[in-house]
Order: structure tokens, then sequence, then C-alpha cells
């Protein structure tokens, strides 16, 4: 008796506490923070951004820390309610790296070949034209971007996603996280030297959204990795992938209805969902 009434007080302890749904507040709040004051600066103010924090670019601390937005909230809100401990158990996440033989062929060959067969379709080649540079270039590049916008799955995937799944259906957490993620997105279309400075919004808006719900079944099929999703993010920014647009976005709609309609008894129910930022073991300790 003395002893599960010791196990009960230790799981009360800060240290074990759960996640709570209100915790979506602050990390919205964070994120956006972050990420536009910091392009704001450099929308707003250029010349004066420029003169005190150097040209942006894609290389610059500056733009990493705006891309980082969601992943440094996600670091200051799962401490702030959960503590260390579960800190550390919402990192053990990332170790996560089973999934099934469909979902690792669609991340090592199918989003490759979205973008293949939508550059067909336009004209294109199968693969981005190398630089003068060389392949070494796009192999730096692409090291980059691995530590760029797939560190955004802290948050979206690590956070976001099971504390909407708690109040509904995965389909529906998707795309509430691919309006979000989309709209977190709409400074760098006023920034120049941006990608999406090039782009049209609606269209990218779109695909975020496609995306999130593409990626939603994977991540509770992996039950709750942000490794899986992290990779699924580097690959949709490969340097390799050529320019497939407006293609590789229609290929990834039809894609995303036929694995909505697929897993349809979890998508739409949220039977198996994950719901907890901090995973816990049977005895309801972290891991």
């Amino acid at each position: 008796m003395r002893r599960n009434g010791l196990m009960t007080r230790i799981l009360e302890t800060p240290a074990f506490q759960r996640v709570p749904s209100i915790a979506l507040l602050p990390f919205v709040l964070i994120t956006f923070g972050i990420t536009w004051s910091i392009t704001g600066l450099y929308i707003v103010f250029p010349e004066r951004a420029a003169a005190w924090l150097g040209q942006i670019s894609g290389t610059h601390p500056a733009f990493f820390v705006a891309t980082w937005g969601p992943a440094i909230a996600a670091c200051v809100v799962v401490p702030s309610f959960a503590g260390w401990t579960g800190f550390k158990a919402y990192l053990s996440r990332i170790r996560l790296w089973r999934c099934s033989i469909g979902w690792a062929a669609f991340l090592i060959v199918g989003l490759p070949l979205v973008f293949m067969a939508g550059s067909i379709v336009r004209g294109g080649p199968l693969f981005a034209p190398l630089p003068p540079a060389g392949i070494g270039s796009v192999l730096a590049v692409m090291m980059i971007m691995l530590f760029l916008g797939p560190i955004e799955e802290l948050g979206w995937r690590g956070v976001a996603q099971p504390l909407l799944q708690r109040h509904m259906a995965p389909l529906w957490a998707g795309v509430i996280i691919g309006v979000t993620w989309g709209i977190w997105h709409l400074p760098a279309f006023f920034l120049a030297g941006t990608l999406q400075s090039e782009w049209g919004f609606l269209p990218f808006l779109l695909g975020n959204i496609v995306l999130a719900v593409l990626v939603t079944p994977l991540f509770n099929d992996s039950r709750g990795s942000i490794l899986l999703p992290l990779l699924f993010h580097w690959q949709l920014i490969n340097p390799f992938w050529p320019d497939a647009r407006p293609w590789d976005t229609w290929i990834l709609v039809a894609l995303a209805a036929i694995t909505v309609w697929l897993k349809r008894a979890t998508m739409l129910t949220g039977a198996a969902a994950v719901t907890e930022v901090v995973p816990r073991r049977a005895d309801g300790a972290p891991p």
C-alpha cells in the first residue's frame, strides 16, 4: 500500500505532468512571435535590418531562427508544462523510426517520383540541373536544408498535432495545421530573396494543407514519431528534385485523397490517434 502511495505521489510531481491542451495557445503565440518579428523587421525596415543584422539570406542566422520558430516554441512550452523529465521524454520521439514498408517506400521513393512526374508533365528534367560548382554544392545545400524546414516538425507534429487530435479527428487536425502552417509562411511572400517571394500564396496554402493531411497518418501510424515527419519535410525541399510546380501539388492532392480514403477508419474517427506530447509507459511514467 505504501509503495502504491509513493508511486502516486511521484506521478503527481511536476516532472511527470501531462502537457495540457491549453499549451497550444502559447505554442502558437511564440511560433508566430519569433518568425513574424524577424521577417517583419526585414519587410518594414529593410535597410535598417540589413545594417543591424546583415543582409538576409538562406544561410543567415536570423533566417534560421525565424524558420525554427515552431521548434523554439516547442522547446519553451513542453518543459514549462511537463518539466525537464517530460521534455526529455518528448525528445525521445525523435528516435521513433519504425514504420510500415509502404510508408518507408513512400518516403524514400514515392516523394521523389512525385517531383519527377510533375516535372516531366511540365516538360522539365528528372533531376534538378547541377550548378556550376557541381554535386558537392548540392550536397552542401541538402545538409543545410536538413537543419532548416524539417526542424519545424518539433513543433507542428511534436506539439500541435497531438494536442489538436485530442479534440477532433486527425483529418481536421491536419487541415488546421496546414492552414496555420501556410499563414505562418505569409511574411516570406513579401521578403525579397526567398523562394516564396516568386510564388502565389493561395497555391502554396493549398499545398501546405495537402502536405499536413498527408503526413498525418504517417505520424499516427509511427506512434507519434517526430523523425519520420522530419524526413518527409526534408524530401520536400531536397535540392536534387526538380521544380514540378504546379503538377507536384495536384499529384499530392490525389495522393492525399487516396490516403484519407484508405485510412478513413482512423483519419475520420480518431481511433489510434496520438494525443500525447510526452509519451508514457504503461505505468504512466515517461519512457
